[in-house]
């Protein structure tokens, strides 16, 4: 049986909860000045630098509260068009986003950083309002990201000033030392099954395959909010173009890839000819950088049309490269801005990740990071290249027992060394943080949409915006 370790108050140690050489990392100033603007400040500025936007509509949209996706991480592409136009481009957005561990603190004298202030935000106040008085303890479930988790699972013990179960829930275990009943999460601890009235959730692989929808223990994120596009793509592309059409009048707009959605493999070679032979694919429901192939070369589209799946249908999203090697859309070519050259004038790839938290006074920033891809940027692509080498960024690495680990030589933190190497300034940072939000409210209120009045997930609904039968077999439903 798995162990289940008993986290008590006062045992929260930084060094186990941040990457080295995060830990000892001094943040920008930019970066410290952007987590501390007040809302006005930067609606202000946006709407200074977007004068289209509807400053009420943006506002109003800042201060959503979240019913089921309370904390999200998007992952942003810094690109431009051939005409110079530079922008934040969504390419996802987690319901379980790391971060914490890569974040230099903002304020020294505050040890336990944005882990704190994540509970203290969105974890606390969501307790203070549970509908279902399960009497119970406090547990953190995790399949992934030790480093990280056990230190929310610390700080909890802290801010609630209670003994916290420290849960491990891996989709390939028996899991005997842990179950639902009648949505009631419960853990084997002491010789004892004890109720859970409240968990704190890092379960990144197939979490609807373990943990029921209509769950009735409080969690953080429910699994209705990855099924609504939060580890769920093909529905996540859907929300957004929903959403993009409600806030067009408003001059907003996610921006994301030309994305088609519900393709079935044998599809695929069409529509990566119809993007000009370059092109993402990907398995909707994967993550942490699995199951995303980017296509540049025929070999490329070759070798993936012969690997097999456990779902059968795939989205194709346009492939951001080089400016000689894009996809070709409807609205032009866009391509990497990438770091500056480094000292062999090499260029690379690289994303950012937002964290944010809903709280009572609106959607707020916790952390960010960036990854750079393995290899620099090429300008021009031959038949044997590896392109993922060039335009993947997870750190991400699943290896051969399962678990999982991190190359953190690509790592970019948001420190007074790293920063700059990322060319971005401080407008382009808002802009990341009003992407995430945008990105996150669609997603939120299309897992509102697929929950009836009486807090049941609608099947039928969702069969409708996702008919893959191998997804729907997998998800739990009571």
């Amino acid at each position: 049986m798995a162990k289940i370790k008993t986290v008590h108050p006062n045992e929260f140690e930084p060094h186990h909860h941040w990457y080295p050489k995060a830990l000892n990392a001094t943040i920008h100033p930019m970066i410290s000045f952007f987590l501390n603007l007040e809302q006005e400040r930067i609606v202000t500025r946006y709407c200074h630098m977007h004068p289209t936007v509807d400053k009420d509509k943006l506002r109003e949209i800042l201060n959503h509260q979240a019913k089921y996706f309370l904390w999200a991480g998007a992952d942003l592409l810094n690109v431009t068009s051939a005409g110079g136009k530079r922008q934040m481009v969504v390419i996802e957005n987690n319901s379980c986003p790391s971060g914490q561990k890569s974040m230099p603190l903002v304020d020294d004298n505050q040890e336990q950083g944005s882990y704190k202030l994540m509970i203290e935000r969105t974890f606390k106040p969501m307790l203070k309002n549970l509908r279902n008085k399960i009497k119970g303890g406090l547990a953190v479930i995790y399949d992934k990201n030790p480093m990280e988790v056990s230190g929310y699972a610390e700080v909890i013990a802290d801010v609630m000033n209670e003994p916290v179960y420290y849960v491990p829930f891996y989709k390939e275990d028996e899991n005997t030392h842990i179950k639902f009943i009648d949505g009631v999460l419960y853990v084997f601890v002491d010789e004892e099954w004890k109720p859970i009235r409240a968990a704190f959730r890092y379960v990144t692989q197939k979490p609807w395959s373990r943990i029921p929808v209509n769950a009735k223990t409080k969690i953080l994120n429910p699994t209705i909010a990855c099924l609504a596009g939060g580890r769920n793509k093909m529905v996540a592309a859907k929300a957004y173009d929903i959403f993009n059409s409600e806030i067009a009048e408003y001059g907003l707009k996610i921006n994301m890839p030309e994305t088609i959605w519900d393709v079935s493999k044998n599809e695929i070679p069409l529509w990566v000819r119809k993007l000009g032979g370059h092109a993402v694919i990907k398995v909707p429901y994967s993550n942490a950088g699995q199951g995303v192939y980017t296509i540049v070369t025929e070999d490329e589209l070759e070798a993936f049309m012969k690997m097999e799946f456990d779902y059968d249908l795939f989205i194709v999203q346009s492939l951001i490269g080089n400016s000689n090697w894009s996809s070709t859309t409807a609205a032009g070519k866009l391509y990497h801005v990438g770091t500056i050259p480094d000292n062999k004038n090499k260029t690379f790839v690289a994303d950012i990740r937002m964290m944010v938290s809903s709280t009572k006074s609106g959607i707020k920033p916790l952390c960010t990071y960036a990854r750079r891809a393995e290899k620099p940027l090429l300008d021009n692509i031959t038949s044997s290249m590896d392109s993922w080498s060039m335009l993947g960024t997870n750190l991400s690495i699943k290896n051969p027992d399962g678990t999982w680990g991190s190359d953190t030589n690509r790592l970019v933190l948001m420190d007074r060394r790293d920063f700059n190497k990322l060319g971005i300034g401080l407008d382009d940072l808002i802009e990341c943080y009003i992407q995430t939000v945008l990105s996150m409210v669609a997603i939120d209120k299309m897992a509102q949409t697929l929950v009836n009045k009486q807090g049941k997930f609608r099947m039928k609904l969702f069969k409708s915006l996702n008919n893959d039968v191998s997804l729907l077999n997998e998800i739990k439903v009571n």
